[in-house]
């Protein structure tokens, strides 16, 4: 199939989804709050406010599991987990010290 997956496969179809797989439980993301708040108040304008948002993030019960995912995906904008992409840099850093 185009180069992509191997047609000779029994289900090439399942050699294509595996590119898009999700081995992530994101269950997490609907008992977020931002998931009932204007989403474009988590991608502030470079030097924009983030107080509001972080507050939305200091009241959410999965603050840690967004923070986590944001981690591991190493996700580059927007707030996350209550934190900016600077201070999710800077939270990993310490933390790669630690370890």
């Amino acid at each position: 199939m185009w180069g992509v997956v191997d047609d000779s496969a029994e289900d090439p179809m399942s050699e294509l989804w595996g590119l898009f797989k999700s081995d992530d439980d994101v269950s997490w993301q609907h008992k977020a709050l931002c998931s009932q708040t204007d989403p474009e108040a988590f991608f502030p304008e470079k030097g924009g406010s983030t107080r509001d948002t972080k507050q939305v993030c200091a009241r959410c019960e999965v603050r840690e599991q967004c923070l986590q995912w944001a981690i591991e995906h190493d996700e580059r904008f927007g707030i996350w987990g209550g934190l900016s992409e600077r201070e999710r840099r800077r939270y990993k850093k310490e933390h790669k010290e630690r370890a």
